[in-house]
């Protein structure tokens, strides 16, 4: 049997070295190398959807990927695809390492400079290990699909813009689908989520940020579960704690949220730290809320550019939301698409302020009236990201089961437009 190697190295002349000797074991085929995490995770993805049977029985992570380290990346591919092997090539293979790769989800460790002798060995073990647990889970069937569920983040091009309402109406859509979800404030010092569904919980996400390994337990003590059926994970209540929640624990939180949800939005509002930085760049999905104007379209931007820059998230990979439009403003969704290079959503959100008003000040947004145009839109814009699923029986009407002022389902357009 042929056992699929993929690399993960960053430095070009590393990565020719470990692909060559690579294809000298036996039975083995190296696949082209991917250059950073983002790009594993990917690639990983994208074949986890074609099938099982298309993903490399093994991944080999040099110690130097980036930009997340080699540890938080080997438990992110152990939690989400775990019929895949990982192996870790590292200069320090002493038991300290060797004991934190393993709790990563490694399933072996290769020293450097690289030996033939102990790269054949590690790499026969490890694939009979990935063959064992694909036969055991079996092929074709819903057991293992290999992304986990879909993980979707708002953020705020600038502070008003309302990305907290759009990220609640969007869980609370794919929640009312049938979609098991969370809503998550990763809105660390000044999240309003709590305040907008009337809710008062003493347990946040600061509370799972010093825990190395989340387990279904922790998890479920720290969530809280709203009327809606929403499970909530909040911001704690004193802002300067927020500090405490470090991009480390942001995707060791996101990754624990993801295998036990099917839909996880979270909040991140308009200013970036650490965490909200990890939770958009592990995001299957990114929306970038702003509104049309001059302000608004320039501090949006700014932020794809920054996200760019700092290899957060790729201009094409961010999808812009155009919140309060109306087709009286000079400026429409076109020309923001043309301004940012990014996508932009199909759904336009209107200016909604009358309808909004009571719900908002009585911290009950989740009782929207159906009638609402802006609900109407955000469930909506929720179909287009398809992040809910309409029973059989209500297919034809497009519309949600348990809301009668939901809105037809329309599907993604393209990045054009």
């Amino acid at each position: 049997m042929t056992t699929r190697i993929l690399p993960a190295v960053g430095d070009a002349d590393a990565a020719r070295s470990i692909t060559t000797l690579l294809s000298q074991l036996p039975d083995a085929e190296p696949v082209a190398p991917v250059v950073d995490s983002t790009q594993l995770i990917d690639t990983l993805a994208r074949l986890a959807a074609e099938s099982v049977d298309e993903l490399p029985e093994i991944v080999v992570v040099h110690e130097r990927i980036g930009p997340v380290p080699a540890l938080e990346l080997i438990r992110e591919v152990a939690l989400r695809f775990p019929a895949v092997g990982v192996i870790l090539i590292t200069s320090d293979a002493g038991p300290g390492l060797f004991s934190a790769a393993m709790d990563s989800g490694a399933r072996g460790l290769v020293a450097l400079p690289l030996s033939y002798e102990e790269l054949v060995s590690r790499v026969q073990a490890v694939a009979q290990w990935s063959v064992g647990v694909r036969r055991h889970l079996g092929h074709g069937g819903d057991v293992f699909t290999g992304a986990g569920g879909r993980v979707v983040t708002v953020s705020g091009a600038k502070g008003g813009v309302g990305a907290t309402l759009a990220a609640i109406q969007l869980a609370l859509a794919a929640q009312t689908s049938g979609h098991g979800t969370a809503l998550v404030d990763m809105d660390l010092q000044s999240g309003d989520i709590a305040s907008y569904l009337d809710v008062q919980f003493r347990r946040s996400v600061v509370d799972l940020a010093s825990i190395t390994d989340i387990s279904p337990r922790v998890l479920a003590d720290a969530v809280f579960r709203h009327d809606s059926g929403l499970a909530l994970l909040l911001a704690p209540g004193e802002g300067e704690r927020g500090e405490e929640v470090t991009d480390r624990a942001a995707r060791q939180i996101v990754s624990a949220l993801r295998s036990r949800y099917e839909i996880v939005v979270l909040d991140c509002g308009a200013q970036m730290s650490g965490a909200s930085a990890a939770a958009v760049e592990m995001a299957d999905t990114a929306l970038l809320l702003t509104t049309p104007d001059v302000v608004a379209v320039r501090a949006t931007k700014r932020t794809v550019r920054m996200w760019d820059r700092l290899q957060i998230r790729k201009a094409e990979e961010t999808t812009v939301v155009v919140n309060r439009h109306t087709r009286g403003t000079e400026i429409q969704p076109p020309l923001i698409q043309k301004i940012t290079g990014t996508p932009v959503a199909g759904t336009a959100i209107p200016a909604g302020f009358k309808e909004l008003q009571g719900a908002v000040d009585a911290g009950r947004i989740h009782e929207l009236d159906s009638k609402s145009t802006v609900k109407q839109a955000l469930w909506g814009l929720a179909g287009e990201l398809g992040i809910v699923k309409a029973p059989e029986a209500d297919r034809k009407g497009g519309r949600l089961r348990g809301d009668r002022g939901s809105v037809s389902f329309r599907r993604r357009r393209e990045a054009g437009g």
